[in-house]
């Protein structure tokens, strides 16, 4: 076992960690990216873009790393909702069973393996790798049972910590629907590409399959036929709410003349608020 090349590889590693870890605390303080981390608290309370340069946002800092280290679940669920807390959940769950893993395998079956073979070691950085592997158990060794114990006590701490995280995700996912305004978006699924049938309708195939697989969970469908006209009425919306909002309080953009385009005449004629007073829709 070369003991330079394995530090040379443990060095690049963390040297890229710590390379990755310095660009997203820079990019984290740039204005222009308060959109990409910061959405969900742009969303709920506006974020001044006027903050004056500051050399600061140049350099790297570490003290986010020890504030979310810190961080309850309360607090991640504050400030990066269910999704995000769901994720974290994921990663301690991954560093729990890495953990006991670890353990079983360096006081368990390296010994094993090290001492599979009636041979005289040398020491240990003058190793090779293949006498730490199962490779060097001799062939029906009474210790192979070591290895299935050692697999058989992984998967099951794996399978009782996987049942554990997934009880407390559901409560607290349940706890965030029922403490949160009723939203139908948390109770509704949109389907699409519904496969075609000679035998039902559209909706009956999909009453069916619902029916049948959804039974405790399934209400009702509503079916929605050229989705396409739904979308450009939507984008429609999209382009003429903020002409709309533009305009003087108290005024109403209801004025006709002929035109190709009457986006382009909401656009275009925007008149003082005296002018308009009084004047309605002309059918």
């Amino acid at each position: 076992m070369d003991i330079g090349a394995l530090l040379t590889s443990a060095g690049i590693n963390i040297a890229i960690c710590v390379v990755l870890l310095s660009l997203y605390s820079i990019l984290r303080k740039q204005p222009s990216n308060v959109s990409v981390y910061f959405m969900r608290r742009l969303i709920s309370e506006p974020i001044k873009h006027s903050d004056p340069f500051h050399f600061e946002r140049l350099v790297p800092s570490a003290s986010w790393i020890v504030r979310a280290w810190q961080a309850t679940n309360e607090e991640i669920l504050a400030a990066g909702g269910v999704d995000a807390l769901v994720f974290l959940r994921i990663v301690v769950f991954s560093i729990r069973v890495f953990i006991i893993a670890a353990a079983i395998c360096v006081f368990l079956l390296l010994p094993v393996n090290y001492y599979g073979q009636e041979m005289q070691h040398k020491q240990i950085h003058s190793e090779s790798l293949e006498v730490f592997t199962i490779g060097n158990v001799k062939e029906g060794s009474k210790w192979f049972w070591t290895h299935c114990l050692a697999l058989y006590v992984i998967s099951c701490s794996a399978c009782v910590l996987l049942h554990f995280e997934y009880k407390n995700i559901t409560k607290m996912r349940l706890a965030h629907i029922t403490g949160s305004p009723v939203n139908p978006s948390h109770f509704t699924v949109l389907v699409r590409s519904i496969p075609c049938s000679q035998n039902h309708s559209y909706s009956k195939s999909v009453e069916d399959f619902f029916s049948t697989y959804y039974p405790a969970s399934y209400v009702s469908h509503q079916m929605v036929y050229r989705a396409g006209r739904v979308d450009k009425l939507m984008v429609l919306c999209g382009l003429v709410s903020p002409l709309t909002t533009k305009n003087p309080t108290g005024c109403r953009p209801d004025l006709c003349h002929p035109s190709n385009s009457p986006h382009l005449m909401l656009k275009s004629y925007n008149p003082k608020p005296t002018t308009v007073a009084g004047m309605g829709i002309l059918a």
